[in-house]
């Protein structure tokens, strides 16, 4: 594995043991791994803080906590004044023992957990590890609290402690870190749903060889862009969309989908919506086919010229909608299911063509799995997982980081995005993109990984202006750059 394709490969929390002690056996002592791991985070605060000449690091019982005895020494070689606080004493004889004594050896003075620290430029996290996935407890929590309230800059070793290295959740209070020096691989913990917790995160590999590391469980998604279209291109070539949505009160929802279907380089894209919205959508953007459907019947002419569906804005889920979203269906095309496509899915199971990616938001995945939102947050990879072997389908469950999975267990994860994007019509945006890419050839899961990425980034170069505030059509004019390959 190459330094660029280890920056994206993301590893559970067991991957990762496993991976540490593959390392010890191989011929890297533990304590020689834990001296790498100290001052590769030492170098990473005197880098970022360079002023930085008083520091409190505060350690748990673990290897983590031995991680940070090691800083602690390596600050007191270096001058600074190093307060440290100990929570627990190590096992007696491990590696963290050994640096505890080091730190000891060279002047270090450990102090236990009274509930008073004191001042510090930076704090340094060293309570736990990757292991821990529940709320912190007793003096660690105490600890984590009182960091939170120093409000100074703070550096996590490996992970911010509270936040689960596996998942990304965080059950209880959780230290946030302005910057994360994580060890050997990447946790993919560190790259979804509470990830921001961890700050700016830097990966020290400690010369680990590829040898003793496993294939990741996810991968993080790389900048892509569709290759240049050949000079005879026609709009025949690049598939034909059609959207399929808006009902009474909701045609903005379809004519999202249908134009970032458009500006994403679709060929053609039609529109089955309610007879009262065809004006509108025609007058602002007379690039659409908007056409009004009263029911199936009128729908089945649309889906013989279609390659793809995108089916779900705006749908709703009365006789109307149902109607067009069984006939769709019906068709097998290539489809995005999203929004109301969605619910109804939850209410009526059913099989899908073969080619289809669903978008659900963590809300409507509980409701297709059966459990509540909270659930799905709490471990997003297993539930994504779980709804792409269920349905045969390529799901994109969205959020912060947010998750593509495929029926074999693929996962990748988007690292852009931006708070921004929690506004209307961002998800019809997104169901439009990914529709277009599947008829301009790339398959479910490729459409939806680029089709993520594609609107993520989008969404980040249009926040340059402000986050709040910001539109789903804000996301239109640099979307089209990025998918032509030109910077936005």
């Amino acid at each position: 594995m190459t330094a660029s394709s280890l920056d994206f490969a993301l590893y559970t929390s067991e991957q990762s043991r496993r991976i540490d002690a593959r390392a010890i056996a191989d011929g890297i002592p533990g304590f020689e791994l834990m001296s790498r791991a100290a001052a590769a985070a030492f170098a990473l605060l005197r880098q970022r803080w360079p002023n930085a000449s008083r520091l409190v690091v505060v350690c748990g019982a673990g290897n983590n906590g031995g991680d940070g005895y090691l800083v602690g020494r390596d600050a007191l070689r270096a001058g600074l004044a190093v307060e440290l606080i100990a929570l627990a004493e190590p096992r007696a004889g491990g590696d963290a023992a050994t640096a505890r004594e080091a730190f000891l050896a060279q002047g270090g003075v450990i102090h236990p957990w009274t509930g008073v620290i004191g001042d510090a430029d930076v704090w340094v996290d060293a309570i736990y590890g990757t292991g821990l996935n529940r709320a912190p407890e007793g003096e660690g929590r105490a600890a984590i609290e009182a960091i939170l309230a120093s409000g100074r800059p703070v550096l996590a070793l490996d992970v911010p402690s509270g936040l689960s290295a596996d998942t990304g959740a965080c059950p209880g209070v959780a230290v946030r870190a302005d910057a994360t020096a994580t060890f050997i691989v990447h946790k993919r913990g560190l790259h979804t749903y509470r990830c921001e917790l961890a700050g700016d995160i830097e990966l020290f590999d400690l010369g680990v060889s590829d040898a003793s590391r496993d294939a990741p469980d996810a991968v993080l998604l790389k900048a892509a862009a569709l290759p240049r279209r050949p000079r005879d291109s026609h709009k025949g070539n690049n598939g034909h969309v059609l959207a399929i949505g808006g009902d009474h009160g909701t045609a903005g929802a379809v004519r999202m989908a249908a134009e970032a279907a458009l500006r994403t380089g679709a060929g053609l894209v039609s529109v089955a919506t309610r007879d009262e919205n065809v004006a509108a959508m025609n007058a602002a953007r007379p690039e659409l086919m908007a056409h009004g459907v009263n029911g199936p019947q009128a729908l089945t002419p649309m889906l013989e010229k279609a390659s793809v569906i995108a089916l779900g804005p705006g749908l709703g889920q009365a006789a109307w909608g149902h109607g067009l979203w069984v006939t769709a269906l019906d068709a097998g095309l290539p489809t995005v299911l999203d929004a109301d496509g969605l619910n109804l899915l939850h209410a009526e199971p059913r099989h899908l063509p073969s080619q289809v990616v669903l978008t659900p938001h963590p809300g409507e995945a509980g409701r297709l799995l059966g459990v509540s939102t909270a659930q799905v947050q709490a471990d997003r990879f297993t539930a994504v997982r779980e709804l792409a072997r269920r349905h045969a389908a390529v799901v994109v469950m969205k959020g912060n980081g947010s998750l593509i999975a495929a029926p074999d267990g693929r996962v990748s994860v988007c690292p852009w995005g931006n708070p921004g994007m929690a506004s209307g019509g961002m998800g019809d945006t997104l169901t439009g993109i990914v529709a277009a890419l599947l008829a301009q050839g790339c398959d479910a899961y490729e459409a939806a990984c680029l089709g993520v990425g594609l609107h993520a980034r989008a969404a980040d170069v249009a926040a340059r202006e402000g986050e709040r505030g910001l539109l789903a059509g804000d996301l239109l004019v640099p979307l089209r750059r990025l998918v032509n390959g030109v910077e936005a």
